[in-house]
């Protein structure tokens, strides 16, 4: 339904620079989730996007056409909110038809608008009720019906699954994920700080971090090929490990020594030029494995974590802290084992990962080409 091109996009506050140097292509039919820490900006993007937040500087364009100074009513963009944003006083129904009754519709194409919705969202029962009589699942389908039967160019989502519990979340995810098959011309821009709902909803991930975008890409091109530290250890739960060490070894497969006495070879190519670098090895507590041969890394278990299908292994070690790391990383090496192990607690254990599932970073950006 419409093209997006965000080019040179600034955005300030006085002489505070919240955003800068934005530049972005969204496809018709794109699912674009946008991720990072608090603060960094993502909101904000999407309100102007939206028309509600004025641009600084830079271009917005719709279809090939400059919307800067369009009003937020006259660009085909419809918003799903944080919170519900219902009227108490209406039924489903009224709620769901306000804006083409504001836009004075005929009432046959409003009834078929909103049934149309009602169905794709499985709110047909609930037509004729008030939103108090709803669980919060069903009032944000509302909110979202609300939005389809405008018939926008555009979806935005802030952040639509957050005042939800953790089932509701995982349903309205699903149904999300649902609607978006339904509709696949649809382009959808979406806010989140939860992962899990980035990386099962996105076509592409946009990561925002200090002031601008610090990747874009598929969500398995984000796990699997971070450019940075920092998206290596804001995008997977836990977050990367980050093992200081030495490149003692180049070519083919580079070999860094880590400083707490372990080896890492890594399936990324060097030159002799890169030897004695002081490096970063990453690896993901989900690649960690156990080993009686050549370890990465031995320590004794200090923390373990029991949740049924994995046990988190927590050991203390000299930890390289990236921007995106959370407080369990900056004093333990993280591994997350399959299965039950709380035998392990106490013992000394000795972790390896395959070559190809392991990163290199110096100053802070990775050295995979």
């Amino acid at each position: 339904m419409a093209n997006l091109t965000l080019t040179n996009v600034v955005k300030t506050y006085g002489k505070v620079n919240v955003l800068r140097d934005i530049n972005l292509d969204i496809s018709t039919g794109e699912l674009i989730v946008f991720v990072g820490p608090s603060g960094c900006g993502k909101s904000t993007l999407l309100r102007m996007i939206a028309g509600l937040e004025k641009i600084t500087d830079g271009t917005l364009q719709i279809d090939g056409e400059v919307v800067n100074d369009v009003p937020p009513s006259q660009r085909g963009i419809a918003m799903v909110f944080q919170s519900y944003a219902l009227y108490p006083h209406m039924t489903v129904r009224d709620n769901m038809a306000f804006a083409l009754n504001i836009a004075k519709k005929p009432k046959a194409e409003i009834d078929a608008a909103v049934d149309r919705a009602a169905k794709a969202l499985q709110l047909d029962p609930y037509l004729d009720r008030l939103p108090k009589a709803l669980s919060g699942g069903q009032r944000q389908r509302v909110a979202i019906g609300r939005a389809i039967v405008r018939d926008p160019k555009v979806y935005l989502f802030d952040e639509p699954l957050s005042n939800l519990d953790a089932a509701l979340r995982v349903a309205t995810r699903i149904e999300i994920s649902q609607l978006k098959e339904a509709m696949p011309e649809s382009t959808m821009i979406y806010v989140t700080h939860d992962q899990v709902e980035a990386m099962t909803l996105a076509d592409r991930i946009v990561v925002l971090a200090n002031k601008g975008i610090a990747q874009v890409g598929s969500p398995l091109e984000l796990y699997e090929r971070p450019r940075t530290e920092f998206v290596a250890q804001f995008i997977g739960s836990p977050a990367m490990n980050l093992l200081p060490g030495t490149i003692t070894a180049t070519g083919p497969q580079t070999e860094v020594t880590l400083d707490a006495g372990g080896v890492g070879r890594a399936d990324i190519a060097t030159t002799e030029a890169d030897m004695g670098k002081q490096v970063n090895l990453g690896v993901r507590p989900e690649d960690l494995v156990q080993t009686d041969g050549d370890a990465i890394f031995t320590g004794k278990v200090e923390i373990v974590e029991a949740l049924g299908e994995v046990t988190l292994l927590y050991l203390p070690a000299k930890m390289s802290v990236g921007e995106g790391a959370d407080s369990a990383n900056q004093t333990h090496l993280l591994a997350k084992l399959p299965g039950i192990h709380e035998q392990l607690k106490g013992q000394t254990v000795s972790l390896t990962a395959d070559p190809s599932k392991l990163q290199i970073f110096h100053d802070g950006v990775t050295m995979r080409g």
